[in-house]
């Protein structure tokens, strides 16, 4: 089901969510639409690549498709890139240290000329003339990752951080209790996500930034300042990864 989150008359982003097979862990994939040119986030794999472009074009005709922005160099974020390749003149934007994998996802000769290297301090797009914020988040989960910062919609495009694995009996779009939506994450966050001091630099980066909505790849959103706030902080203070694993005594003497 297309969902849109975000509608100024002029300004559009849609959340595509229920994609998925059976079975298989949910991701949301969003499309940013300004003046009617568009920008594709985190498309996902080859098995969706069909269900996405027929939603899409219900928003957007594809020749209006301007950028595919990847946060980092999973199968779930990118391994359907061959076709949109094939249909649109889009250009893709992936963080500088995963371009060589790009071959992995799509045929080399189709990506000439349309590849932008995002450096790892990242970088500004112009969609139409409204600014798109390509923010770093290295190692949150990935060693060169980039979140979309949509100052319009004020809204954080965060890839995997804030993913929530929600079972079918507990499926909802938004976070209201936050405290009894961290159980969904936990799990993750932990095991994935590095270490508490990355954590802290991220939280306090984004500080900054005027933020009314938290859009993960997976899971519930978090909408409004004050939910905002709550997951800004529950990051700040996650002991996660590294920490755990080394407290845990994982590795064991052999």
């Amino acid at each position: 089901m297309a969902t849109e989150i975000f509608n100024d008359g002029v300004h559009r982003c849609i959340r595509f969510d229920d994609l998925t097979g059976e079975g298989e862990v949910q991701s949301n994939q969003f499309l940013i639409i300004h003046e009617g040119k568009g920008a594709l986030l985190d498309p996902g794999g080859s098995k969706i690549y069909s269900a996405l472009v027929a939603e899409m074009t219900s928003f957007l005709p594809l020749s209006k498709l301007e950028y595919i922005i990847l946060s980092h160099q999973d199968p779930d974020v990118g391994a359907g890139l061959n076709g949109y390749l094939l249909i649109t003149d889009a250009v893709i934007c992936f963080p500088e240290i995963w371009t060589r994998f790009i071959p992995a996802f799509c045929t080399k000769s189709f990506t000439e000329g349309r590849v932008i290297s995002v450096p790892d301090k990242g970088m500004r797009l112009d969609l139409n003339g409204s600014p798109l914020m390509l923010i770093p988040a290295h190692f949150l989960h990935s060693s060169g990752n980039n979140q979309v910062y949509d100052p319009v919609s004020k809204t954080l495009f965060s890839g995997d951080l804030g993913t929530s694995l929600l079972p079918p009996d507990a499926q909802y779009q938004e976070v209201s209790d936050f405290e009894a939506h961290t159980q969904y994450m936990d799990p993750f966050h932990r095991r994935y996500m590095p270490s508490e001091k990355i954590c802290q630099r991220w939280a306090a980066m984004v500080q900054s930034l005027d933020i009314e909505r938290i859009a993960p790849q997976h899971g519930a959103m978090f909408t409004g300042q004050a939910m905002v706030s709550q997951f800004i902080e529950w990051v700040a203070n996650l002991r996660c990864g590294v920490d755990l694993l080394l407290e845990q005594g994982v590795y064991p003497a052999l």
